[in-house]
């Protein structure tokens, strides 16, 4: 084999301290294979060796969670099946950034065959699909390439395998032009006591491979995933894998049938770093040891190596540890699929990787340090003050007053930010296993098949927010996301994380990942909503840009709860007849949060001032108070405020419903004295944890129950008639826009720019 040079070592994204490390847990130098081997696993995608120390903080517990972080996903209790078996969500949220950068079709759907297969690898069935895009400039030469490959890989992918795509968000800023975020996030269904795992047990039980053949396409995926982009990122093409959803569907089905016998011991997925993570995590889970013939692995290329076999990223492949004398079962489903099934090893009492190519033995590394002893690092970062002064926020002075309302609504309708996605959802289909309840409001909802239960989900993150203040922003992506489960008349169960960050051995970068882990941590522990799974995508800059751009850091949150009777479940839009709009966590004393507004951003071109406080006691209370709400039939529709405060809000919830809404001024004017800024100010602001939703006009309820639960609430008008509408009285109009002219604005972006 090849002597291992500096040059060779630095190739693998080692440095020299690393190596040493390596050439200690050996006790000799390492050959090519050995050296690949730990290039991958001691990468930031796969050893999470910069965020480690700081992960362990987070809440991870509850009484109804079953599995939390350190598997393939994160299990939750959802209750009683349709024949009284208990059953359990199964879910996580993983990123495939920079292949989808360098190959957006392939990159996007092999990270959806990835993250499924995460998921039915524990036993579970996909019953729904969501992403979280983040996409730059509109205008830049690259960008509509970038948009129609994600999404159509997402599609193409999702559509084909039988999973309905039911939710997510898509985001343009110009930091992401470098390097795009793709987060994808699956959720399935499985019986309680059929729930599996990874580590490998028993010696002397076969260790099979399943699935797809080995190619050489994805190899040092992991390695180049854990780097930054150069200006020569087409280059690293050959590195994306290559998917095939109609594989993945028979994979899904053949691992299914198994999983219905006692024949599995432990699977485990071939995710990044292919057959070195999946056989490294099943026996460093086991505690035990692994012996793998290479000469066995089934290979779709001649002349394939070991070095090659163990690195390649392939998709659609499982590694299993079967029962001794289940082979020939486990191979009758698997060939009745017409998917590859091979015996390639077995497992030991030696704790060592060992790998064998005619006859030979080309590896022998400890197990300890590949996983459980890998790098660890406390990188330094600056503190919050010191990050303010590097993050160079403008303080919020010298506000536009004198805007018109009605033009300013249209500006941000007719935005990248906020226009409609229609062109984008689509291309997904939402209705495959005719579960699926609703889509494109706050959450999507799938019902629990045979009950009267459904899962509600959701994706979020506002990056600007945790640029300006990381702390905040990571509370706030947690409160948004239990938020946006509430008021569908989900309770909020659990989350997974998509952790998107720059560079961390830069202090400032570094700093982000810190806050926003802290602000997270205390929003779940707060709103009682534990994280059971997640990913770290670092290193996400690039100099393809010219100047070595970072992306905003962006913790997307993805969120699951439960309804147990979906009959109950709330909508977005306004219903027929005339209903009163209430505002839920209306609080007149408190000053308009205009602070990193999409308003601010959007029509006055600012990004200025601190993004809004998030009061978790009040998250929790008013979040509450809307499920009962929803639950008890009060209320005909519900909707959060977000992204351009209660303007857009009700817009949105008129375009659904294609119903008017009359707002009255006089909401609003306890907020300040200026007649202009009360009108702008306020019904753009976007205090945090605030609702609308709506009752009959003769109910009067609403107002009383909130007195009751101590939750601000507020009268702001009423549904009706064709446009957005908002004055003190009858006869003053302060601004006033058609809903034919907002819903075009909101079509118009993706319409005209993809030229549909």
């Amino acid at each position: 084999m090849s002597e291992i040079t500096p040059d060779i070592v630095e190739a693998h994204g080692l440095n020299s301290e690393e190596y040493e490390r390596v050439l200690h847990a050996l006790g000799r130098a390492p050959n090519l294979v050995e050296l690949g081997i730990f290039s991958v696993m001691w990468s930031e995608h796969c050893s999470y060796k910069s965020s480690r120390f700081h992960l362990k903080k987070l809440p991870t517990e509850a009484p109804w969670v079953i599995c939390g972080p350190g598997e393939n996903a994160g299990v939750i209790d959802i209750g009683d099946g349709p024949n009284g078996q208990k059953l359990a969500a199964i879910f996580k949220m993983e990123s495939h950034n920079h292949p989808s950068y360098i190959e957006p079709y392939q990159g996007a759907a092999t990270g959806v065959g990835g993250i499924l297969r995460d998921v039915f690898t524990m036993g579970a069935r996909p019953v729904a699909n969501l992403n979280a895009l983040r996409f730059g400039r509109p205008d830049h030469p690259k960008m509509k390439h970038l948009v129609k490959g994600v999404v159509a890989g997402i599609g193409g992918y999702g559509n084909c395998v039988g999973v309905p795509t039911v939710g997510g968000e898509t985001n343009f800023d110009p930091a992401y032009d470098g390097n795009i975020l793709v987060n994808a996030m699956t959720v399935g269904v499985a019986e309680q006591d059929k729930i599996f795992y990874s580590a490998a047990t028993g010696v002397g039980n076969p260790i099979v491979y399943v699935g797809s053949k080995t190619g050489r396409d994805g190899i040092h995926g992991a390695t180049m995933a854990s780097a930054n982009f150069e200006e020569d990122s087409d280059a690293k093409r050959p590195t994306v894998q290559v998917g095939d959803p109609f594989t993945e569907k028979l994979l899904i089905e053949a691992c299914l049938e198994l999983m219905a016998t006692d024949a599995i011991v432990a699977i485990q997925d071939m995710g990044a770093a292919g057959l070195t993570s999946s056989s490294v995590e099943m026996a460093t889970n086991g505690k035990t040891g692994i012996r793998l013939d290479m000469n066995k692995v089934p290979c779709r290329e001649e002349g394939m190596t070991p070095y090659e076999m163990m690195l390649s990223e392939s998709q659609e492949r499982m590694l299993m540890v079967l029962k001794p004398g289940k082979e020939a079962m486990a191979e009758a489903i698997f060939r009745k699929w017409e998917l590859d099934f091979a015996v390639i090893g077995e497992v030991t009492d030696s704790q060592h990787m060992i790998l064998e190519w005619n006859g030979e033995v080309v590896c022998d590394i400890p197990l300890g340090p590949l996983a459980e002893d890998a790098p660890e690092y406390e990188r330094p970062y600056v503190s919050k003050e010191e990050y303010k002064l590097w993050a160079a926020v403008k303080p919020l002075e010298d506000v536009p007053t004198k805007r018109d309302i009605g033009e300013d609504l249209l500006t941000m309708m007719a935005s990248p930010a906020l226009a409609s996605r229609r062109w984008i959802w689509e291309q997904y289909d939402s209705q495959v296993g005719a579960d699926t309840l609703q889509t494109g409001g706050d959450a999507g909802v799938v019902r629990v098949h045979g009950t009267t239960k459904a899962l509600a989900m959701t994706t979020d993150c506002t990056p600007r927010y945790c640029y300006a203040d990381p702390y905040e922003g990571g509370k706030q992506a947690v409160a948004e996301a239990y938020r946006n489960l509430s008021v569908v008349g989900a309770r909020p169960l659990a989350i997974t994380n998509c952790l998107n960050f720059a560079n961390p051995q830069r202090p400032e970068i570094m700093a982000q990942l810190v806050g926003c882990l802290e602000g997270m941590g205390e929003a779940c522990r707060k709103l009682d909503f534990p994280i059971v799974s997640g990913n770290v995508s670092l290193y996400n800059e690039s100099k393809a840009t010219g100047g070595g751009s970072a992306i905003l850091p962006t913790p997307a949150i993805g969120g699951v709860g439960i309804l147990e009777d979906y009959t109950r479940m709330a909508s977005t839009g306004f219903k027929e007849g005339a209903q009163r709009i209430m505002l839920i966590g209306a609080n007149p004393q408190a000053t308009p949060e205009l602070g990193q507004s999409l308003w601010l951003d959007v029509c006055c071109d600012m990004r200025a001032g601190s993004p809004p406080r998030v009061d978790l006691d009040l998250e929790r209370r008013n979040g509450e108070l809307v499920r009962h709400l929803i639950e008890s039939g009060t209320v005909t529709a519900a909707h959060d405020v977000s992204d351009g405060g209660i303007m857009v809000a009700v817009t949105e919830m008129a375009l659904v419903s294609n119903i008017g809404a009359r707002l009255v001024t006089h909401a609003f004017e306890d907020y300040v004295d200026s007649e202009k800024l009360r009108h702008s100010w306020s019904v753009f602001a976007e205090n945090q944890g605030r609702y609308l939703v709506t009752e009959p006009i003769d109910s009067d309820i609403v107002e009383r129950l909130a007195h009751d639960a101590g939750v601000g609430c507020c009268f702001i008008g009423w549904t009706g008639g064709d446009v957005i509408r908002i004055g003190p009285n009858e006869e003053t109009t302060v601004a006033q826009v058609s809903l034919t002219d907002l819903r075009e604005a909101s079509d118009s972006f993706f319409r005209d720019w993809m030229e549909v």
